[in-house]
């Protein structure tokens, strides 16, 4: 995706202080937030849809089509086929989000994200 904003625009926009900006040699930047990901709880799968984030899109539906039919053959209760999928990458989905980003060359765009990755143990400088 090209920036939209044009070249470094992006220091002038609002970022929430939870935030963190990423960009690759391309000028390509990613905004995401740091933490738990309280989208992944309320809409699943989804946030990674909407990230562009078809590794883990796919990993979610095929971790939560298993889980469900793990439920279905062993009989559980309808109170226990809850969304498992989404408890677990609510806790976890933004780190392997900025994880999958790294590995992808993005890196941190100002010193306040790096410091703000580097503190949750995201970017290791």
């Amino acid at each position: 995706m090209q920036n939209p904003f044009g070249q470094n625009s992006w220091q002038n926009l609002p970022v929430p202080p939870q935030y963190a900006v990423v960009k690759n040699d391309a000028n390509e930047i990613r905004i995401a937030k740091v933490g738990i990901s309280w989208t992944s709880l309320i809409f699943g799968c989804f946030p990674a849809l909407f990230r562009g984030d078809w590794y883990h899109f796919l990993f979610f539906l095929f971790l939560q089509a298993d889980y469900e039919l793990f439920a279905l053959i062993f009989h559980f209760p309808t109170w226990a086929i809850i969304p498992f999928a989404s408890l677990v990458f609510t806790f976890g989905y933004n780190y392997l989000y900025f994880r999958r980003l790294f590995s992808r060359g993005f890196v941190p765009a100002d010193e306040r994200s790096k410091q703000l990755l580097t503190k949750a143990r995201y970017w290791r400088s």
